[in-house]
């Protein structure tokens, strides 16, 4: 089948309306309001408006006081999904009235609701990362690719439509790689599909290249921070849903907000909710979701977030994934300014923490975080057995990764960690003196 043709049928899967999935959103007999929320509980940049959320109770907490006010009775319906494209074709069939999902979706999202005239609002953001590094392209841990130019030919899983097909379509571009061999699966799909031998590789969306990589079943071959593009994912709800019941929404924000003040003042305890409710090892989930972690969580649209959003339109344009998508009727910051109140401005301005290193012991219910690796590595080494997971970012772009999972140089007396080994080799080119090292002997030149 051509190419072209298997692209335009991959896309009208992706948009198909789903049935059978409860009932209809907003239902209610008049004083009962059933408000229904679609969300990725393993999509764990988005926990602050799903997984976490909903452990926490804090929305329905916001309901009951918002019904005590009007005297209705409300009830809220979660809806778990793999991806951001069940939940836009449940929200333009009129079944679900907030969701979230990744930058490529929300657009994706945005243009659907425009088409069907169901249009939808993006109210808030999740999580996000400035460089792009909550994206990551991985190969299977003896795999002899090096670089994405070695993907030329292979077969690469991904979800189209996804931010992490986004990522995947923006690094191949950059590289002058054009004959990959794109498939397109369920995340769940394409971690079998990468450990079968079926894939070459996987490009995927958090939490599964940590939990590949984690469990000894991946490792990153790119890390999408390289392309310094911002990535994020955010909420979205339909407009007349919004329209009809602002104060709701506004409720969901509020407790939003509250969920990312908890994430913030309680990481570990968030990670631990997370992966009991996820079933995800806690110590993938505080890879991207710690203080120090890949995401930042702010619930903000902060101008550089929609600018990037504006920028990924041509891309999925040329991938006629949408047409034209207008951002600014889409985007709308009215219900959040609200739900803040006067604290919108300061927590806009607001900017995403410097890189750092971290380090979970074993039984403790806080972490140390250090300011290089060598210090981490120091601790690392005093510790020993007693360490649960340790953390380093990567030296190029700042994306956070396991300690033992890096691959690590030697610049002069300086242990330096990489997320890949492409990175690696571009740093040595640079810098002639750096050599290969390995975990063990960074440890020792560290302490």
């Amino acid at each position: 089948m051509p190419r072209k043709k298997l692209a335009l049928l991959s896309t009208a899967a992706l948009l198909l309306p789903l049935t059978g999935c409860g009932g209809d959103a907003e239902a209610g007999d008049g004083s009962t309001v059933t408000v229904t929320v679609g969300y990725q509980s393993k999509t764990i940049n988005t926990v602050t408006a799903g997984t976490l959320l909903r452990s926490l109770g804090y929305f329905e907490r916001e309901l009951r006081a918002q019904g005590a006010r009007d005297g209705k009775t409300y009830k809220v319906a979660w809806q778990d999904y793999a991806t951001g494209a069940p939940i836009t074709a449940q929200m333009t069939a009129g079944k679900i009235d907030i969701g979230s999902m990744g930058d490529f979706p929300l657009l994706i999202n945005a243009a659907r609701g425009t088409q069907l005239k169901r249009p939808t609002k993006l109210v808030s953001v999740t999580g996000y990362n400035l460089r792009g590094g909550l994206n990551t392209v991985v190969v299977p841990p003896d795999s002899e690719l090096a670089s994405l130019k070695d993907l030329a030919g292979r077969k690469v899983s991904t979800s189209v439509g996804s931010a992490a097909d986004g990522t995947l379509v923006r690094a191949l571009r950059r590289a002058g790689v054009e004959d990959v061999r794109k498939l397109n699966q369920q995340p769940a799909v394409g971690a079998s599909a990468l450990a079968s031998g079926s894939a070459d590789a996987l490009s995927q969306f958090v939490a599964w290249p940590g939990l590949l990589a984690f469990q000894g079943r991946a490792k990153a071959l790119y890390d999408g921070a390289e392309l310094n593009l911002p990535t994020f994912h955010g909420v979205t709800a339909r407009e007349d849903f919004a329209e009809r019941r602002p104060k709701v929404l506004e409720a969901f924000l509020k407790a939003q907000i509250e969920a990312t003040a908890y994430l913030r003042e309680q990481p570990v305890a968030a990670s631990e909710k997370v992966a009991a409710a996820t079933g995800l090892p806690a110590e993938v989930v505080h890879l991207y979701n710690g203080p120090n972690g890949i995401a930042t969580f702010d619930p903000t649209l902060k101008p550089r977030l929609i600018a990037a959003l504006k920028a990924d339109v041509p891309v999925l344009r040329s991938a006629k994934l949408v047409g034209d998508v207008d951002v600014d009727r889409f985007v709308d910051d009215s219900y959040v300014k609200r739900a803040y109140g006067s604290a919108y401005g300061r927590q806009l301005a607001t900017a995403a923490p410097a890189a750092r290193s971290e380090v979970w012991l074993k039984g403790s219910h806080r972490t140390s975080s250090f300011a290089t690796p060598a210090e981490a590595l120091r601790h690392i080494a005093a510790q020993g057995p007693t360490v649960r997971v340790a953390y380093v970012p990567d030296t190029t772009t700042g994306t956070l990764w396991y300690a033992d999972r890096s691959v690590w140089l030697a610049d002069g007396s300086r242990p330096l960690p990489f997320l890949t080994a492409a990175s690696a080799s571009a740093y040595r080119a640079a810098h002639p003196g750096a050599r290969p090292i390995g975990y063990a002997q960074a440890l020792e030149l560290a302490s």
